[in-house]
């Protein structure tokens, strides 16, 4: 049939937290925990400006207000995410709808991808825990990359990886910084409002808002790459 992925080569782009999982609340809490044991003073608010979507560096530069050399960010990141990994390891699971989402897209032989700010350490813990690494044709972290979000080189990466020129890839986001970089990368984007109020997204430039996976049918995605 015409206008069905069997004939069109498109791929799916997806942030991790916020995204495949909803976990932002306990990023929230564990990076006030680790600024508070540092005596760093932080709100849930400038986690929201400031830390989320974006990397380990940018964050950490961002919480001790002063360049984090390589190997302390080393130390300083492991600790933060430990905290994190301890308050979530209960709760993991995927995001409501995300499977029958990634079967749908993987039957019509859509092309899959993550990236993610995250450490290599927390995509292990996310992507082998739940199981979801064996969706995915290209896994894009931190360690791989130069520039973080809202930089466009983690999805431009991700893109190369599976063969998919960016105007063929749609982008699925929570965070201001992720949706600046898909967007910066020639892609289209789908919000989730996990992180932002639908009406705190509105203006963002996305092509579509959800609050979830469950909203969402491959063809209504694919359709937004038809849209010039």
């Amino acid at each position: 049939m015409p206008g069905t992925s069997s004939d069109f080569v498109w791929a799916a782009l997806f942030d991790m937290d916020g995204v495949l999982i909803d976990n932002t609340d306990f990023h929230i809490n564990a990076w006030l925990q680790f600024a508070q044991k540092h005596d760093r003073p932080l709100t849930k608010e400038q986690y929201v400006e400031n830390i989320n979507g974006h990397v380990s560096a940018d964050a950490m530069a961002y919480v001790f207000q002063r360049p984090i050399s390589p190997g302390e960010l080393i130390v300083l990141t492991e600790e933060k995410e430990a905290i994190y990994r301890e308050l979530y390891r209960p709760h993991l699971a995927p995001a409501p709808g995300l499977l029958e989402f990634l079967n749908a897209l993987k039957a019509q032989h859509v092309r899959l991808a993550v990236g993610t700010s995250a450490p290599e350490s927390n995509v292990r813990f996310t992507l082998d825990g739940l199981p979801l690494r064996s969706y995915f044709d290209a896994i894009v972290d931190a360690s791989m990359i130069q520039r973080g979000k809202p930089d466009p080189e983690i999805y431009l990466a991700a893109a190369r990886r599976v063969g998919v020129e960016p105007d063929k890839c749609v982008v699925f986001e929570d965070a201001f910084a992720g949706i600046e970089a898909g967007i910066r990368a020639g892609m289209k984007v789908v919000a989730l409002a996990t992180t932002h109020t639908r009406e705190e997204l509105a203006d963002t430039g996305v092509s579509l808002i959800v609050d979830d996976f469950t909203e969402l049918t491959v063809e209504a995605v694919q359709n937004i790459l038809m849209i010039k």
